[in-house]
């Protein structure tokens, strides 16, 4: 059964966990402001002296993050405890493909994910060696069947995927992420390698987990939630997040059966 946390916060369960995981986008900000109550926990977290990260799966590397969080007015502390998708990558990347040539999908604000090897970048997607999904085209960000037509002759390569999320909501507006693009090669028979949220690689990367008792906190039950599962993580989702109207009209324990998930706790934002 899910617990709800709205009227005891937080802070009611926190001293049962050493390491907490939160999300960024959805949990801390919502792409144009931060939460104030959720930066509030943060700042509650580092006064109990609890280790956390701010996993995040954004398609870029750490500092990227860092500074658009910057301008959004978060603390400098709390910027340093930054971990994305993007730079789970760039590491396998700078290990296995760092002299290979690659198609990029995606605007240009990611460029600075593979500014190291920029010049094996390609435009044309015939002559490249693997795909690199870090989102969509500006010109093509909601039409989907735009990249089954570009993927058709291009199976055999490999796509890496940056950025598992199908969606995001930036405040009000819903958004196709990497994910939804991945999903339609993967669809079509090509293999993806992905980077992020759920898959464990992530979590080990940002930080020593070992023998940790352990807290992940988002609002995506593809990711957030699936990720703590996956890992035997206690989980607890915000529930005003991408999933809000699911929730509203069928309640927890019904959508969480429908994406084949255990939620350990609920709450409608953030708070202490």
């Amino acid at each position: 059964m899910t617990k709800n946390l709205d009227n005891t916060g937080l802070n009611s369960i926190v001293d049962n966990y050493d390491l907490f995981y939160i999300d960024l986008w959805g949990v801390i900000h919502n792409g144009i402001k931060l939460h104030e109550k959720a930066v509030q926990v943060l700042n509650e977290l580092l006064i109990k002296k609890k280790k956390f990260v701010l996993l995040t799966n954004a398609p870029r590397p750490n500092l990227p993050v860092m500074l658009f969080l910057e301008k959004m007015g978060l603390n400098k502390e709390f910027r340093k405890k930054i971990f994305t998708s993007g730079q789970a990558a760039l590491k396998y990347l700078n290990l296995n493909h760092k002299q290979d040539n690659f198609f990029h999908v995606g605007p240009p604000k990611d460029n600075d994910l593979f500014k190291d090897f920029l010049n094996y970048k390609t435009n044309q997607i015939s002559n490249s060696d693997y795909l690199l999904c870090t989102g969509l085209f500006e010109n093509h960000s909601d039409n989907l069947l735009y990249y089954k037509d570009l993927f058709e002759n291009n199976l055999e390569k490999k796509m890496i995927c940056t950025n598992p999320d199908l969606v995001v909501d930036k405040g009000d507006k819903r958004e196709l992420c990497a994910g939804s693009v991945a999903m339609v090669f993967e669809k079509m028979g090509g293999e993806v390698i992905y980077f992020g949220k759920p898959y464990p690689e992530v979590y080990n990367q940002s930080i020593d987990n070992k023998d940790k008792r352990v807290l992940a906190i988002g609002d995506n039950l593809n990711t957030d939630i699936r990720g703590a599962n996956l890992l035997n993580y206690d989980s607890l989702l915000i529930s005003n997040g991408i999933h809000k109207n699911e929730i509203k009209n069928d309640g927890i324990q019904n959508v969480a059966k429908e994406y084949e998930v255990v939620v350990n706790y609920i709450q409608s934002d953030l708070k202490w």
